[in-house]
């Protein structure tokens, strides 16, 4: 079994309306600029549609990193990541 704090988090913003798909592209970027500015474990980001109404852009952090990012960058929710890096 891993440490908790070995886990990884995915991190995620939901975004909404007609424009949610540019938007959550749009956030993906700022995201990427982050992770090389901040010096995080893992560079893994993305965006996933669910809709024409419905995107989100998600970042995956190490737990130990947590806190300070969502400190940081308010994510909506978040959830215990299990895919490859």
């Amino acid at each position: 079994m891993e440490k908790i704090l070995d886990r990884k988090i995915k991190i995620i913003w939901d975004f909404r309306g007609p424009n949610a798909a540019r938007t959550a592209e749009h956030y993906r970027k700022h995201l990427e600029e982050f992770v090389i500015v901040e010096e995080l474990k893992f560079d893994l980001s993305g965006v996933e549609h669910f809709g024409p109404t419905h995107s989100i852009a998600f970042l995956v952090v190490a737990e130990f990193e947590l806190k300070e990012v969502k400190d940081i960058l308010k994510p909506h929710r978040g959830q215990v990541y299990t895919g490859d890096l």
